[in-house]
């Protein structure tokens, strides 16, 4: 009998260690999750999309970033296309109505650059001929350009060096005309946001990665045609800006998607200002909070505006 007892305690000890160490291996098991977590291999980092064509460039002293693609849009990169003009090959053909620049080839065809206008650009119609060639070249501003924005303009009346910054960007070109410089430029630019618009300062701006591009493929004494508006007219088509000032061709598709653009922009913009007024009032009540009047209320500093946005 006692031995019996023994048995049935023994099997009950049995028991309630195998319970044990069932719940302490639980137990280790939910612990070691983390650490498991840990050892496991790290997802993989998806790269940034970069577009052929306009990847970064070092470039001598200086490192040219890669466009991003929000920027290269259809019909806003380089691109080989069918050309109908009447130009040779080798001329470069600039279409400041199109925001198209070409330099022409062989068979009917022609390398598409997409471009920024300034009102410099506007003010030249007819033929030139490249007269010079800069890599990183300087720039000066113009005294009509120092006397309307002294505040931008003014540091810079003696110069700036070539440079990531500089309005001119990685190369220009030179575009003369009875032996003297017509004071037109055909040039990289910083500024990627502003290839396909119109600009308020400038001539003609491309990409730095176009410009590297044509100025390699283009030597001193090309012939460069700016067309009229005429000229545009009858080889491009009638064209319009979209509802975010980039040009496109005018067609019904066009027109309706920029109506329904031109009602998505206007309800963003109506969000944009209720959130900067609320905003506001924060600000004012952490200072009304702090003993501090409004006028006196510190306010966010705005971004610095740089020379290299403004060419």
């Amino acid at each position: 009998m006692g031995i019996a007892v023994a048995q049935v305690r023994a099997a009950a000890l049995d028991h309630e260690s195998a319970k044990v160490s069932q719940t302490f291996a639980r137990i280790f098991a939910i612990l070691a999750l983390p650490l498991l977590a840990a050892c496991a291999s790290a997802p993989k980092q998806t790269a940034p999309e970069v577009v052929p064509g306009y990847e970064g460039i070092q470039d001598g002293e200086f490192f040219i970033e890669p466009v991003a693609p929000k920027y290269l849009y259809e019909g806003n990169r380089r691109t080989e296309v069918a050309y109908a003009g009447s130009e040779s090959p080798g001329t470069v053909v600039v279409d400041t109505y199109a925001r198209k620049l070409y330099l022409v080839g062989d068979g009917g065809t022609a390398t598409r650059y997409p471009i920024a206008v300034g009102r410099e650009g506007l003010a030249f119609r007819g033929t030139g001929v490249i007269g010079r060639k800069a890599e990183w070249p300087s720039w000066q501003p113009t005294r009509n350009m120092i006397r309307t924005r002294p505040d931008l303009y003014a540091a810079y009346a003696g110069g700036l060096p070539g440079g990531l910054m500089n309005p001119l960007g990685a190369r220009a070109l030179y575009l003369y005309r009875g032996g003297r410089d017509s004071m037109f430029r055909i040039h990289g630019t910083a500024d990627a946001a502003s290839i396909g618009h119109a600009t308020s300062a400038g001539c003609i701006r491309l990409f730095n990665q176009d410009i590297i591009d044509l100025y390699n493929r283009v030597p001193v004494g090309t012939r460069v045609k700016v067309r009229t508006e005429a000229e545009s007219l009858a080889i491009e088509g009638p064209q319009m800006t979209d509802a975010y000032g980039r040009i496109v061709p005018e067609t019904p598709e066009n027109i309706a998607r920029k109506e329904k653009d031109l009602i998505a922009i206007a309800k963003q913009a109506e969000r944009d200002r209720v959130a900067s007024e609320k905003a506001e009032r924060k600000r004012l009540a952490a200072c009304a909070r702090r003993g501090i009047p409004d006028e006196e209320c510190p306010r966010p500093q705005a971004p610095a505006v740089t020379v290299g946005t403004a060419g």
